[in-house]
């Protein structure tokens, strides 16, 4: 998961110019989006790349590049024919948002020396004496906790609970 310092982000409360945080690429927003509403849609067929497109107000021809890596991990299936689309590939209960995350950015980690797959890199070469480094893994070790605990039925449910409320009304 490649997650950003950026600059350029604006803040409501803050000198947009000074403002820093982390963030996700739009490959892993977009692809929880997508799974997310595929989760939705689930048992009612395949869904259409347009459609996902158009109810999650992402670009669709950015979601074709998404789906083949999906596809590969066994997230998602393709249907073939005129009402063909996607479905996922198992229970929206067994995909965490943390395996849409990794399938589309790679392994989780806020430094190359902090990563899940940090074993496999070079390091800067002051890893050991590193004091910082145990701080980014404790910072990685905590977005892995939060993203693998939430199922794509986690935020179908949340989704769900939230049209509840906003339905909800109240006459006097």
């Amino acid at each position: 998961m490649v997650l950003l310092l950026n600059r350029n982000t604006k803040c409501a409360t803050r000198d947009y110019r000074k403002v820093r945080r982390l963030k996700l690429s739009t490959k892993g927003r977009y692809g929880v989006k997508a799974l997310f509403e595929l989760a939705i849609q689930q048992g009612t067929g395949p869904v259409s790349l347009k459609t996902i497109a158009e109810r999650q107000g992402l670009s669709e021809h950015y979601l074709e590049q998404l789906v083949a890596p999906l596809r590969k991990a066994g997230l998602v299936t393709s249907v073939r024919g005129a009402q063909g689309g996607y479905v996922l590939s198992r229970a929206p209960e067994e995909i965490t948002v943390g395996d849409i995350i990794r399938v589309l950015e790679g392994p989780i980690g806020i430094t190359d020396c902090a990563s899940e797959d940090c074993a496999k890199l070079e390091h800067c070469g002051k890893a050991d004496p590193c004091l910082a480094r145990g701080v980014w893994e404790k910072v990685r070790d905590s977005i892995v906790s939060v993203v693998d605990s939430i199922s794509l039925a986690d935020l179908v449910k949340e989704a769900r609970e939230e049209q509840e409320k906003q339905n909800f009304m109240y006459h006097i």
